[in-house]
């Protein structure tokens, strides 16, 4: 997760303050998600999935080897 976080975070170019201020958390709480230290609750996860237009699933099981640009999974999501 940690990878994958850094990785669609990189994707709408968005430093780590950025994003923690987009989801209302700390700076330094957003880092501990992107190494693994701590990981986030369900309600933060929800808020994760807004900003980067993606689904639960998508976040828990894309890997560094998968991580794509967002237009790319957008187009994967229509062709289901």
């Amino acid at each position: 997760m940690k990878v994958t976080l850094k990785g669609l975070r990189g994707n709408v170019n968005l430093t780590q303050k950025q994003m923690a201020e987009k989801l209302a958390i700390h700076k330094e709480t957003w880092r501990n998600y992107e190494t693994g230290a701590s990981y986030p609750d369900v309600k933060v996860i929800r808020k994760i999935e807004s900003v980067f237009g993606v689904k639960y699933d998508d976040i828990i099981f894309l890997t560094d080897i998968t991580v794509k640009p967002l237009d790319a999974i957008d187009e994967r999501h229509k062709e289901v």
